[in-house]
């Protein structure tokens, strides 16, 4: 299996100057852990992630460093913690080195990136466009398709899966965090919605897109306030029979 087979297309992203108040809400309102940043060209530029929002001016956890270790690490170090700490916007704050696999990568070696540059999250590339993000959640998802014995996925397969995409994606009513794996015209649907009659849109679109078969329906219902969560009819009695 390839990245581009598990990855998120729906890529939610950040841009260097949005405010770092609208950054983290974006975070807590998709349920997310991290994003990309993009220039206005829709280059990628850095990530950012719930990491960069621990050290803050605003709860007072700037790093307190002696004056021995403030002196051996030079006013360059010092002047960069200030930046980090007090900055306004995402570009200020963010890593601007971002570990990224193409769409071809395997999983293994997506899997090796992750493991080894200690990320939840990996933006995935074809050349220098931004196409997708694998998530250990991508990943988790690929384990429970191989626990059940689902074969790899066909050329045709990986056509149906971008037609359901599109079908879906478009639309407001859209799961956070979408994922769609296909095998031999079996759908798998993933994702967090917060109203349940997305559910059933989301199910409906994926029913209409010529080849599939069967749609099985993984959607997790999140209450936004509470955090609450609630799985799909299908997978709570998977676990009674489990």
């Amino acid at each position: 299996m390839r990245a581009h087979q598990i990855m998120t297309r729906q890529v939610i992203t950040a841009t260097v100057d949005t405010p770092i108040a609208e950054a983290a809400r974006t975070l807590l309102n998709h349920h997310i852990s991290g994003m990309p940043v993009v220039d206005t060209a829709g280059k990628l530029v850095g990530v950012v992630s719930q990491g960069d929002f621990m050290r803050r001016a605003e709860i007072g956890t700037q790093r307190k460093r002696s004056r021995w270790l403030k002196i051996l690490l030079g006013p360059g170090r010092e002047a960069a913690d200030f930046v980090h700490e007090r900055g306004r916007k995402v570009g200020e704050v963010m890593n601007p080195s971002p570990i990224t696999v193409t769409e071809d990568a395997t999983l293994e070696e997506v899997t090796a990136t992750m493991e080894k540059n200690d990320i939840k999250r990996v933006p995935v590339m074809r050349g220098d466009r931004l196409v997708g993000i694998v998530t250990r959640t991508n990943l988790v998802q690929a384990v429970l398709d191989l626990a059940r014995e689902v074969p790899d996925p066909t050329a045709d397969d990986d056509r149906i899966r971008d037609r359901i995409l599109s079908a879906i994606e478009k639309h407001d009513w859209k799961p956070f965090g979408l994922s769609v794996v296909v095998r031999d015209g079996i759908v798998h649907l993933s994702g967090i919605i917060t109203d349940d009659r997305s559910r059933q849109a989301a199910v409906v679109a994926a029913e209409n897109v010529s080849g599939v078969r069967k749609v099985h329906d993984h959607l997790v219902w999140l209450e936004p306030m509470s955090g609450v969560y609630v799985n799909s009819a299908e997978d709570e009695q998977d676990a009674k029979v489990g």
